[in-house]
């Protein structure tokens, strides 16, 4: 009996952390994708998401914990724009109208490769389950990374520079598993040449104003719809 006792005890033991690890299994990673916009800033933006473009991501997380997360990401988008309403100055100190001449209707229409890295920093605990660690199903984050961007097609040969991404998003856990976002990222770029530029040297540097490494260059920005899975679950041990 004392051992029938003994196995009984050890069986309900491993029920009760087998139960636990279900209730607080956690996931390291998540794979998922987006789609969303793409927009152009620079000499011949013509405002503020005014030539919008279809734009696409698949990413990689690690979530380092649950206010942590490194991302690697891959997105392609369209990006144009045109010199409609551009004045080039004749006054270096004049931007208006008065004090230039309208600028040559120049279009460009061209895609954008950007690939790199990011890191996450969650405003709240992100998870499911643990409630003793106050995790939430949602939250906002904040986004700053580093990667490369290449400009192709158009009438010229690919522009290739580095980009700063920095931004901020929103995740919901949908379910244990599945999580849906939404995340807008400033693209800052060291190349000037995103527009085109090298097939039509109007476009490039049209203000005459002198560029540094990340001023008066060619930026754009990028929003989208995220969908991801959690994957690489993380096992815990039974302690008692």
């Amino acid at each position: 009996m004392p051992r029938f006792i003994t196995f009984l005890l050890a069986f309900v033991i491993a029920l009760g952390c087998h139960a636990q690890d279900g209730e607080l299994l956690e996931y390291q990673q998540e794979i998922g994708g987006g789609i969303g916009l793409s927009s152009y800033v620079g000499d011949a933006a013509g405002g503020f998401m005014k030539h919008p473009g279809l734009m696409g991501t698949a990413f990689w997380r690690r979530n380092l914990n649950p206010r942590m997360v490194v991302k690697a990401h891959a997105a392609m988008g369209h990006i144009s724009g045109d010199t409609e309403g551009l004045y080039i100055p004749q006054d270096p100190l004049s931007e208006t109208a008065e004090g230039g001449q309208q600028a040559v209707l120049i279009h460009f229409s061209r895609n954008v490769l950007d690939i790199g890295a990011q890191f996450e920093f969650n405003f709240l605990g992100y998870g499911m389950g643990a409630s003793y660690k106050g995790l939430k199903r949602w939250t906002p984050y904040l986004t700053l990374g580093v990667g490369m961007c290449i400009g192709m097609g158009g009438g010229a040969k690919a522009a290739v520079g580095m980009c700063i991404p920095l931004g901020a998003g929103f995740r919901f856990k949908l379910r244990p598993r599945l999580n849906l976002g939404f995340e807008w990222t400033f693209n800052f770029t060291t190349t000037d040449k995103l527009d085109d530029a090298d097939y039509d040297t109007r476009l490039i540097d049209p203000y005459g104003i002198k560029s540094g490494m990340f001023k008066n260059k060619d930026c754009y920005t990028k929003m989208a719809l995220t969908l991801s899975y959690d994957i690489a679950p993380k096992y815990r041990k039974c302690n008692n």
